[in-house]
Formats: structure tokens, C-alpha cells, sequence
């Protein structure tokens, strides 16, 4: 499969940022509902990922026509305040009258699954075998480059075959995690990597500038149609 060329779009503050890519998210999503009557979006969270969906409550959108899938998640307790999940419902799926069954959250850690994360990537994996591809892909960006829960020099980084891995020893907390894979995140027909503030700066001047993705797993995120950087000026400072 081929994969679009990296562009970037640049704002002033994290705040125009978050708008602005919800009102930009908000057009891709009705755009694809009014061509095939339903549409997807994979969340990410973070600050930025939750100011955006914030931003968001406001769309017009139909959203009990809408599938909502995640990039990674804490392997935590169902509504823990860390989970992605639980951040998403509280920035914007209990303001919206989205259809619970579109939904696709990860397994916590105390689900159907137990506290078994291979399990829970699995059953991941086996849901998405009907979704070729997403609409939106929306990823975040960390200080070191890693995307989703995949970290440089990791097994996750390596990933060729499997679309969906249980992440252990993170960096960063909490150690353990559900990730997509590179691959998979690469079906998307467009994904959006959103970071704000300098720390994030040389991460970004790097993946844009060629980096392996085994060094910046950000530089392989990368969609079918479109490959948007979406920074607030301190981000794009190193580039």
C-alpha cells in the first residue's frame, strides 16, 4: 500500500490548535457520512487529544452513525481516570448522543479478560478484521517520538504482522498498555499526529525529517491519503 507524503499545519497556541482540528475533524467525519452514511475515528488521549474532543461536542455530526475506536489504552481498571476511555467519555462521549454499540473501547484490566493484556490485544485484533481501514486516525505524540503506545526500540516498534500488541515495561506509566501497530495504523485512510509545546519540538523535527521509526516511532504513522502534523508553534520550533 502506498502512503501520503507527511504535511504539517501550524497554529499559534494549543488552544487555536484544539478548535481548529475539531472543526477539520468534523468535516472529514460528515464528509464520510454523507458518502457512505456512516463514518470512524480512532481517539488518542493526552491533553491535546482531550482538548480537541471537547472542542468537538458542538459538531454537527450524526453520531449514532459514527464508529469509535482507540489507538492504545492503559491496561487499567474499567474507568479509571487514566484510561483513555474514561478521559474520551468525560471530553466529549457522554455529551453526544453517540449509539453505545459503535463504542470499541479496549479491555480494561479487570474486564472479560482479567488482568491478561495479550488476551485483550487479541480480542482487539478480532474485532478489527471487519474494519479496513479508518476514516481518522488520531494519534498523539510523545517527547522521545513514540505514537499510540508504541516506544522507540521496542517490540511494539518491530511489530510487522500483528495489528494489535499488549505493550509491557513502558517508559512511561503505567507500564503496561494495548496498542495498534504500525501496520495497522497505516490502514487508516488518514491519520493526524496532534502535539503541542517545545519538548515535543526535536521529536517532531526528527520524524519530519526522515527518522527510523525504530528511533521515532512517529515517523511511522503514516495514511493512506493524508499524513497531517498538527502543531502549535512551540512544537514546530526545531523544524
Amino acid at each position: 500500500m502506498s502512503e501520503a507524503t507527511p504535511t504539517t499545519v501550524t497554529y499559534d497556541t494549543a488552544d487555536e490548535l484544539a478548535s481548529a482540528t475539531a472543526d477539520r475533524l468534523a468535516a472529514a467525519l460528515a464528509s464520510a457520512q454523507a458518502a457512505r452514511g456512516t463514518a470512524s475515528v480512532v481517539l488518542t488521549g493526552g491533553r491535546t487529544g482531550g482538548a480537541v474532543l471537547a472542542a468537538l461536542r458542538s459538531a454537527a455530526l450524526d453520531w449514532s452513525s459514527l464508529d469509535i475506536y482507540w489507538g492504545d489504552e492503559r491496561f487499567l481498571p474499567a474507568g479509571d481516570p487514566e484510561r483513555n476511555e474514561t478521559q474520551a467519555r468525560a471530553a466529549l462521549l457522554d455529551h453526544v448522543p453517540v449509539a453505545p454499540a459503535r463504542v470499541h473501547a479496549m479491555a480494561p484490566s479487570d474486564g472479560e479478560f482479567g488482568d491478561d493484556p495479550d488476551a485483550a490485544a487479541e480480542a482487539y485484533a478480532v474485532l478489527l478484521k471487519d474494519v479496513p481501514t479508518f476514516d481518522v486516525c488520531l494519534l498523539g505524540v510523545g517527547e522521545e517520538g513514540h505514537t499510540a503506545s508504541i516506544f522507540p526500540h521496542s517490540p511494539a516498534v518491530l511489530e510487522s504482522a500483528r495489528t494489535v500488541v499488549a505493550v509491557r515495561d513502558c517508559p512511561k506509566p503505567p507500564p503496561t498498555r494495548v496498542s495498534l501497530t504500525l501496520p495497522r495504523i497505516r490502514t487508516a485512510a488518514a491519520v493526524w499526529l496532534m502535539t503541542t509545546g517545545a519538548a515535543k519540538a526535536d521529536a517532531v523535527a526528527a520524524a519530519l525529517a526522515g527518522a527510523a521509526e525504530q528511533d521515532i516511532p512517529a515517523a511511522g504513522a503514516r495514511g493512506q491519503r493524508e499524513t497531517l502534523w498538527i502543531l502549535d508553534r512551540s512544537a514546530a520550533s526545531a523544524r
